[in-house]
């Protein structure tokens, strides 16, 4: 990356973590991927159980491999026989692993999700959510947030996970009501109630979609 986006994103970071910290939740900066694996680990006690939702941007940095190998009890939704008691579980489970369709300049979050397991356990739930995301993802304010997380981050999912949407096709947000649509729920995570529940580690890299 060009030395100057670096020191770019470096003081966007700490703006975004001035937000977060203004809506009772806690910011980390890491200059790279192994920087954000080690932040995430520090914040994860050894016996935690720990669920997930997709996210792309904890397989990016290694996390998902180093919990699933690793001192802690990982609820694996993809590997267990029945998914909806995994689903569940991840509601009572002491860490969540997440990361945002986009995050504004001053701390808000804005996700879209299909089946609602992920946005769900964002919102209540498990003791501790851990965010992890790409500085790709930072946006002005949350109108661009939005726009960005129905137009950049959802197709690209549709396409992902192979569902006929318009988008599929597009590119782009028609906002649709195809039966594949993942555009179901829409959570703007804007303040947290819990102190020391929801972390945030903003990574100094193109992370996710």
């Amino acid at each position: 990356m060009n030395k100057n986006m670096i020191q770019r994103n470096e003081l966007l970071a700490q703006t975004v973590i001035k937000g977060l910290k203004s809506r009772n939740m806690t910011g980390y900066y890491a200059a790279d991927k192994e920087a954000a694996l080690q932040t995430a680990l520090s914040l994860i006690e050894e016996g935690s159980s720990i669920a997930m939702g997709g996210v792309t941007s904890a397989w990016e940095i290694g996390l998902v491999d180093a919990v699933k190998n690793g001192p802690y009890r990982f609820i694996d939704r993809d590997a267990a026989e029945d998914k909806r008691a995994a689903m569940l579980a991840a509601y009572d489970a002491d860490v969540f692993l997440s990361s945002a369709n986009a995050i504004t300049q001053d701390g808000v979050m804005i996700n879209i999700d299909g089946n609602a397991n992920r946005v769900s356990c964002i919102a209540q739930g498990p003791k501790k959510v851990i965010f992890i995301v790409g500085m790709n993802k930072v946006c002005p304010d949350t109108d661009s947030a939005m726009k960005r997380a129905r137009n950049i981050a959802a197709p690209v999912n549709v396409q992902r996970f192979g569902l006929n949407t318009p988008c599929a096709k597009t590119g782009a947000c028609m906002d649709c009501k195809s039966p594949d649509t993942i555009c179901c729920q829409f959570l703007i995570t804007r303040y947290s109630r819990h102190p020391g529940r929801i972390h945030v580690i903003l990574v100094n890299d193109s992370l996710g979609f």
